[in-house]
This record gives structure tokens, C-alpha cells and sequence, in this order.
């Protein structure tokens, strides 16, 4: 079962007053249900089709046919047709379904969101997948006041169009969550939060990973070039022209060429009378490279 299944079916068991409900079943008939001279609903999923069966019945006083039918295609599942052939004209007219809604509270428009989703919505696995929640409407006016809507409540929508559909689609994370959360469908909510949270953490730690990979590659490519000035030093008997103090540098650094400044200056410090820091350390590297650049330059005199 998807995400957006266990989402959808959550949604339709919850409780909804007189105005909710309404408005639910508006914005479900607008953009899922063929209207002409009677309604037919397609739907996937049990649960929701109960529910719509459910608000069709208390709000209009209506019981819809029910068709059930095994698609085979690719997977078999069962396909679910509501058909219903009295009061059309009756329930046109008292949702007004050939013009935009108006609605006015946040109630209104929490439930109008809801049953878009309901019927057209869709949200893509957050255990497998980037961040995605979207409604896939037939018309762009459609998909642009479901857009309008989810921005009164900020959440950062925008429309594209994919085919012959329009997308009023959201990407941020925090505004699915907060959009699950308007719907009231706290399990969903609490599956998606540990799922974002996990993730998050798991993004975390990869970068520090990263980061600490790249920096003890730094460190041992720092080292491996002070081992080579080293060499080149004793190599042209210039050991002689560096004091006491970086010499006991040089012999530890060939003794742990992976080490960091830090961790050198740590060794230095605790196994001789030389306490050094990470800026000291450093300090005498780059005089060990100016006395082999210096030295390069003479001869190339």
C-alpha cells in the first residue's frame, strides 16, 4: 500500500461537520466525476469510495450505483464506478459546479483542499523519493485556484504543465507536513515526520562522512608534500640551515605523515619538552618550503 493510499483512506475516515463535508464533496465531483446527464466516479481505493457513497447519500439524499470491476493491466486490482442518474441537475445547480467556488472561511477551504487530494491528489513516497505533493487537474483555471489556495496558507505552490494535465504541485517538505496536518490525519503526519526526520539525519551524517573524507585526503596529501620537501632538504645537506625546533617537527612528521597539524602538534607537545600549536606547526612547514624554494631558485641561476 502507498503512501498516498494509507493517506487518502485516513483522510476518509475521519469525522466532518455540515460545511466540511460540503465542501469535500464539491471539490471531489468538480475534478474527479464526469457530469453530463448523469455523475459517474471512478475510483482505486475502497475506503474513499465508501466515503464518497457515504456524503453523496446525507447531503443530497442520493444512493449511487455501485460498479465494481478487475482491471488486469500491468497489475490486478479492483476498479470502483459510482454511478448515479437522479437530482444531477439538483446537485449542479447547489454546488454550482460550472463556476469557481467561493469560499470564504479556512475551514471551507481546508475541506475543498481535502477532497481535491481525495480525488485527484497524489504524494510521492517519502521513505523512496524527493518531496513531492501534488493535484493533477484537466483544466489550467482549475489547477491555478488550487494553487491560489494552498498559497493563502503559504505553503509555496506552483502550477506546471505535464502533458495534457496542469499541476498545482508543492516540493518543500515542511509545507507537505504542514498541509497533512491541516487535513487532521495525524498517523500519516507522524509517518512522514519520522520518515523527514531520518532522512534528514541520514543527509547529515553523509555530509559530515564527506567531509571528513575530504579532509583527511587534505591532510594526507599535506603530508606526503612536506615528506617530499623533507627529502629534498636532506637530500642537498640543508638540514644544517633549520634550528632545533623544526628539525623536531621534520623527525615527527616522518614518524606520522597522516597526522593533522593538531594532532602533531598534540604528539609534539606530550612527548617532548616543545610545546607547539596547530598555527606552530604550520608555521615551520611553510618555512620548510620557502628554504627549498629558495634554495630551487639559486640554481636555477
Amino acid at each position: 500500500m502507498t503512501f498516498t493510499t494509507r493517506l487518502k483512506e485516513e483522510i476518509s475516515k475521519l469525522d466532518n461537520n455540515e460545511i466540511e463535508s460540503r465542501n469535500i464533496i464539491d471539490s471531489f465531483l468538480r475534478y474527479n466525476a464526469l457530469i453530463n446527464g448523469n455523475i459517474v466516479i471512478t475510483l482505486e481505493n475502497a475506503s474513499v469510495t465508501r466515503f464518497v457513497y457515504k456524503l453523496l447519500k446525507e447531503i443530497f439524499g442520493v444512493s449511487p450505483k455501485i460498479i465494481v470491476r478487475v482491471q488486469k493491466r500491468f497489475r490486478i486490482k479492483q476498479i470502483y464506478i459510482l454511478e448515479l442518474n437522479e437530482k444531477v441537475d439538483f446537485i449542479k445547480e447547489t454546488l454550482n459546479i460550472d463556476s469557481l467556488p467561493m469560499i470564504d472561511s479556512d475551514e471551507e477551504k481546508i475541506a475543498f483542499l481535502k477532497g481535491a487530494f481525495l480525488g485527484v491528489g497524489n504524494v510521492s513516497n517519502p521513505k523512496t523519493s524527493g518531496y513531492h505533493l501534488e493535484f493533477i487537474l484537466n483544466k489550467e483555471v482549475d489547477a491555478e485556484y488550487i494553487c491560489n489556495l494552498l498559497n493563502y496558507f503559504r505553503l509555496n505552490a506552483k502550477v506546471i504543465k505535464r502533458g495534457y494535465k496542469f499541476i498545482a504541485y508543492i516540493k518543500m517538505s515542511e509545507s507537505i507536513s504542514d498541509l497533512i496536518k491541516m487535513f487532521k490525519a495525524i498517523n500519516s503526519l507522524f509517518e512522514f515526520e519520522d520518515t523527514r526526520i531520518y532522512r534528514d539525519h541520514k543527509n547529515m551524517v553523509n555530509r559530515l562522512n564527506n567531509c571528513e573524507i575530504a579532509n583527511q585526503e587534505k591532510t594526507i596529501k599535506s603530508g606526503l608534500n612536506q615528506l617530499d620537501d623533507i627529502k629534498y632538504l636532506e637530500e642537498n645537506d640543508l638540514i644544517n640551515l633549520i634550528d632545533e625546533k623544526m628539525q623536531i617537527v621534520i623527525e615527527y612528521r616522518k614518524k606520522y605523515p597522516e597526522s593533522s597539524y593538531q594532532e602533531l602538534a598534540e604528539i609534539i607537545s606530550l612527548e617532548t619538552d616543545y610545546k607547539v600549536g596547530k598555527s606552530g606547526v604550520n608555521h615551520h612547514f611553510i618555512k620548510l618550503r620557502k628554504i627549498k624554494e629558495n634554495h630551487l631558485n639559486i640554481g636555477k641561476k
